[in-house]
């Protein structure tokens, strides 16, 4: 079979693969070469999760320096949500066409870039703005590393090697939150530094990507469909930045809503018609024809809502509520890890073992509801040990389904679309995550200003204009000024509210376990994505 591809020289020549090319351009790779390979890219992971987990704890801190809102509290993560959501299909299809290798790189850049502008923030407008910029470069690294992993290894080994994304997902979610909590409470630090903290950890990843990452580049005549990327981006934006703003900024039935909806739509409209258009679109349609990749889309974006919506939240409960530092709310997320570290490293090996996935899926689903369906009962009185246990619950759920659900999409995708099809499920995921970051935080935020409300007219001297001011937005920065008795109600109604959070997660999660009820189980393919799209050049031609 013959390849275009590119000398050191920079000439560019047709040549026979298996003649010339070494085991990395032929998806043969050895163990030990896939574990140089991955090496880069897991740290790049860890880069990506690190800068999610280290500003859990340091949220309340953060933006009570910078004397900020609830509103902005969440619009702190959804900023980042956004930006990656909204770029990680374009991430997806680019993949599919120019060197992986090359984009991975450039996206650790660009998130290096934007978490030092972060850090230097002096308001909270300015550090959702680079919290923007720094969403583009983790919405590449999330897409692209699984992407290189499915083009080097086959979906029935991969099992084997998903312990070590999960080791990646556990020191990240468990380290975040402890380093960052250690950073807010070091006074010669500060938050600042939850920014400035993943840059040398990406710096170390572009070297070692550089060093041991080889994977084939198919040079041929591309098509960039910018026309899709700007309608999606537009469509995608304004509906998020509609279901966020709603309610709170401006009505629900307004004029505004009518605006952003109806552009939105529009937008996703255009989309859709320049995808079918389109010669390269930056997400097939006919990827909507599969029944498996569908229903994992459905259950990814149910688990996004669920996941990332009530866990932005759960340091906040933590620190607020339960009067816990920035460190211990992190210790105290262990039992979560530790339960999403068992289950992904043993099921992978099991799948890899017996090349049956299903189950598993089947299993974490229903455990990822049960675990939100144990958290709606927390309060601002729930015994913490108990509350571990609900985490752990909540942890092996995830462990089991987040990964796999991916896995399913690889296996039954062809390899020119395992790119775009890896994004959509990330995509899906990602915009369930900042749909329930957004609607979970005006649930949250709506439910404590009338716990407060009704806390007041308890309280004996407290003022109608004080109790007014209290079913809007609550300030964070307003519980370190508020008197004593005011601040002890602050605390109980986040805590008291939180409960609800869960169980809407819970009711959301369930969709995702009907979904994948519905999947057909697909027997795993032992080749590589590399050696998959070689097999499927060669049938072409």
């Amino acid at each position: 079979m013959s390849s275009t591809i590119q000398r050191p020289d920079g000439d560019v020549r047709d040549v026979d693969v298996a003649d010339v090319a070494p085991v990395e351009q032929q998806g043969q790779m050895t163990h030990r070469q896939i574990l140089e390979a991955l090496s880069g890219m897991l740290l790049a992971m860890f880069v990506a999760f690190l800068s999610s987990t280290v500003v859990a704890n340091a949220l309340p801190t953060i933006i009570t320096d910078l004397r900020g809102t609830q509103g902005q509290y969440t619009w702190v993560v959804t900023a980042t949500l956004l930006s990656s959501t909204a770029s990680t299909p374009i991430w997806g299809k680019l993949a599919d066409l120019f060197s992986k290798k090359l984009l991975i790189q450039l996206s650790i850049v660009i998130f290096i870039v934007g978490s030092m502008l972060a850090g230097s923030s002096q308001s909270v407008e300015a550090l959702i703005a680079w919290r923007v910029l720094q969403g583009l470069g983790l919405g590449g690294l999330q897409a692209l590393v699984q992407i290189a992993m499915a083009a080097m290894i086959s979906p029935r080994e991969r099992g084997r090697y998903s312990g070590l994304l999960g080791s990646v997902m556990a020191v990240a979610t468990v380290g975040g939150p402890l380093l960052g909590g250690l950073l807010v409470d070091t006074s010669w630090l500060g938050w600042r530094w939850c920014f400035y903290v993943g840059v040398p950890f990406a710096a170390v990843a572009l070297v070692l990507l550089q060093r041991t990452l080889h994977l084939p580049v198919t040079k041929r005549v591309v098509h960039i469909d910018y026309l899709g990327a700007a309608f999606l981006t537009a469509g995608v934006s304004a509906l998020l930045i509609w279901v966020t703003l709603a309610g709170d900024s401006f009505a629900w039935m307004s004029t505004e809503t009518a605006l952003f909806v109806g552009g939105g739509l529009l937008a996703i409209v255009a989309f859709v018609l320049t995808e079918l258009r389109a010669k390269e679109p930056i997400v097939p349609l006919r990827l909507f024809l599969d029944r498996t990749t569908t229903l994992a889309i459905v259950a990814s974006m149910a688990v996004g809502v669920a996941m990332f919506g009530s866990s932005v939240f759960l340091g906040q409960y933590l620190q607020i509520s339960r009067g816990y530092s920035p460190t211990a709310a992190g210790l105290l997320t262990v039992p979560m890890v530790a339960g999403l570290l068992l289950s992904s490293t043993v099921s992978g090996i099991l799948i890899t073992k017996t090349g049956r996935w299903k189950h598993f899926l089947v299993s974490g689903s229903i455990l990822v509801v049960a675990g939100f369906a144990m958290l709606s009962t927390v309060d601002h009185e729930t015994n913490i040990v108990l509350l571990g246990v609900f985490l752990f619950v909540l942890g092996v759920g995830i462990g089991m389904t987040m990964q796999n659900l991916v896995l399913a999409v690889q296996n039954t995708v062809a390899a020119s679309d395992l790119g775009a099809a890896s994004s959509a499920v990330a995509f899906f995921r990602s915009l369930g995550g900042t749909i329930g970051v957004s609607v979970l935080g005006a649930v949250l935020s709506t439910h404590v200003g009338d716990l407060i409300v009704k806390g007041l007219a308890a309280i004996p001297g407290a003022s109608a204009a004080a109790a007014a001011s209290a079913s809007g937005s609550v300030g964070l920065a307003d519980f370190t000024d508020a008197p004593p008795v005011i601040r002890n109600l602050i605390r109980v109604s986040y805590g008291d509210a939180t409960g609800r959070i869960f169980l809407i997660s819970a009711i959301v999660a369930a969709i995702a376990v009907v979904a994948i009820l519905f999947i057909r189980e697909i027997a795993l393919r032992t080749q590589s994505g590399t050696e998959r799209l070689q097999s499927e050049s060669v049938d072409a031609d």
